[in-house]
């Protein structure tokens, strides 16, 4: 990129962009504000100032406990309060914030401690045993901090030495001088689960999630009136970052602390209780969290609610059924841990709203969106080159901007991973004429049959939109003759368990593509299995079953 240095301006350019000066704000301006956190005790409720003062306090223990500017420090814990001031207080004193995600392997945990070199993790009460798992094969970690409100002799834990949350909270001032960061400073690091090899570093720069918090906060339109729910975990691309957003604007936050994909009963009941209006999530939680709300007699009103989808493209019947029911807008966006994650953004702009008709207005909604301010995307082909935005051409999407990666952290490994100044998100899509992205599959999910290629995307929403199935997903396994072709596998809602067969679903897809797309067999399942971030897991699937076809009796 060609850097080059106009007339010098009057501005204040170092004053620097830090996470410190949001919630700073924040304190001062809403400080009667409501933080609603749920524990496994009940619901409870602080606010921006007592929220502030504990941040402070932690920051004077963390310095005496002898962190200093740069160290890294891991927190294992769910979506809390402890979490949201931890987001705070640790880089409030330069320090790095590491994400340790709860969904990836102890073996996938220990190598990301040891690559950070963590000196210090803080650990919730519910997680000793992980952390205790894990503990033997840390080499840079000098000591545990158990949140917990018990007293700390009433824990038993192998870990040392410990210390305890609160009680470090006790012995502090609620004050604290914050040093004035260089914003290029790494505030947190997340880890990449990927799909082969071991995890890579993500380190998010203050300037980055400050930019990145308040485009969210332009584009999903967040405000002090906004009742915002931390739906996303945390512990993986700091949930997705609009827990900054709300915190900017003042909106009000809701914590839901521990909850369980199975059972979102209490998450949505929680959800209408506190009268949320904007949260982010993936289908795999807004789909079940929708089957629970068609059991209730009285429907929720969440009129003028966003609930931001991510991970995988939302079914068109979801975003449909959710709004018929309770008045809300799934809005598809599109991101990755490398992109803090807000990339893209789908809204109609105001020419197409008179232009579409409804249905073509829904089918625009499935779309990753357009691209966010900032953010310059681009489709190539093999070689490099970039394609045309006709919609058709389809190729890798690259993406640079103010929040993207430009490298992993000390990963010789990773430099094809990047090409002339993009970042090469492994995606393949398209882009229509109207600037809107449209993914066509992971570059390594797209079925070659035959020489042609099929959309594994495209076929299991497909087959998502059928009114039986509750979830489906669509891998290229081994054939002896077409070298791959999709098998689809499918769990079905409760109430049709055994009562769909393989032809209806085929039959079903029949009406929208050729014979020759259309998959070679359905497999019904209990439970697809998914990635730490809740994505259909095609790795696991793709193995376990890629001599399926070979093997078969029928080829």
């Amino acid at each position: 990129m060609n850097i080059i240095k106009g007339f010098p301006s009057t501005s204040m350019n170092d004053y620097q962009l830090n996470t410190t000066t949001i919630i700073r704000h924040a304190a001062r301006n809403f400080p009667e504000r409501e933080i609603v956190y749920r524990t496994s005790e009940g619901v409870f409720r602080y606010n921006y100032a007592e929220a502030y003062a504990r941040i402070q306090k932690m920051a004077n223990a963390l310095e005496k406990l002898g962190m200093k500017t740069g160290d890294r420090i891991g927190v294992l814990e769910w979506n809390t309060h402890r979490f949201y001031e931890l987001y705070y207080a640790i880089p409030g004193i330069g320090a790095v914030l590491l994400q340790m995600n709860l969904r990836i392997t102890p073996d996938e945990l220990i190598y990301v401690v040891n690559h950070s070199e963590a000196k210090l993790v803080f650990v919730d009460e519910s997680l000793i045993p992980l952390a205790e798992a894990i503990a033997p094969g840390l080499k840079t970690v000098k000591g545990y901090i158990i949140m917990t409100n018990k007293n700390l002799a009433d824990i038993k834990t192998e870990l040392n030495p410990v210390y305890s949350y609160e009680n470090l909270l006790d012995q502090e001032e609620p004050y604290y001088d914050w040093p004035m960061i260089d914003e290029t400073s790494a505030y947190s690091a997340c880890y990449t689960t990927g799909t082969t090899g071991k995890p890579k570093g993500v380190y998010y720069s203050h300037r980055c999630i400050y930019l990145h918090a308040m485009e969210a906060i332009c584009y999903a339109g967040i405000s002090w009136k906004d009742s915002f729910m931390q739906i996303v975990p945390m512990f993986h691309a700091q949930g997705w970052g609009f827990f900054f957003s709300a915190t900017f604007m003042g909106s009000r936050i809701v914590l839901p602390g521990r909850y369980m994909v199975e059972d979102l009963k209490s998450l949505v009941d929680l959800m209408i209780e506190e009268q949320v209006s904007i949260g982010c999530g993936a289908p795999a939680v807004f789909m079940p969290m929708l089957n629970y709300i068609k059991t209730l007699k009285e429907k929720p009103s969440f009129s003028g609610a966003r609930f931001i989808s991510g991970a995988t493209e939302p079914p068109l019947i979801m975003m449909k059924e959710w709004k018929e029911l309770t008045g809300a807008d799934i809005i598809h966006a599109y991101g990755s841990t490398e992109t803090a994650p807000l990339s893209t953004y789908n809204f109609i702009k105001p020419d197409l709203v008179k232009k579409l008709s409804e249905e073509e207005k829904w089918n625009l909604k499935r779309k990753q969106g357009l691209p966010v301010t900032g953010m310059d995307i681009k489709i190539v082909d093999s070689e490099g080159n970039e394609l045309p935005r006709d919609g058709k051409s389809s190729g890798e999407i690259l993406i640079r901007g103010p929040w993207i990666t430009g490298s992993y952290y000390n990963d010789p490994r990773t430099r094809d991973s990047f090409l002339d100044g993009y970042w090469r998100s492994g995606d393949a899509g398209v882009i229509d004429p109207e600037g809107y992205v449209k993914i066509t599959d992971r570059v390594k999910d797209l079925i070659k049959s035959g020489g042609e290629w099929i959309s594994s995307v495209d076929l299991e929403n497909a087959i998502m939109s059928h009114p039986k199935v509750l979830e489906a997903t669509v891998t290229g396994v081994h054939h002896p003759k077409w070298e791959e072709r999709p098998l689809a596998f499918v769990v079905l809602k409760d109430e049709f368990k055994d009562r769909v067969t393989k032809g209806e679903i085929i039959d079903y897809l029949a009406i929208q593509f050729a014979k020759w797309q259309l998959p070679d067999d359905v497999l019904f399942l209990d439970e697809i299995p998914k990635t730490s971030v809740g994505k259909f897991n095609k790795k696991v699937l793709r193995e376990k079953y890629k001599n399926y076809l070979i093997n078969s009796t029928k080829i």
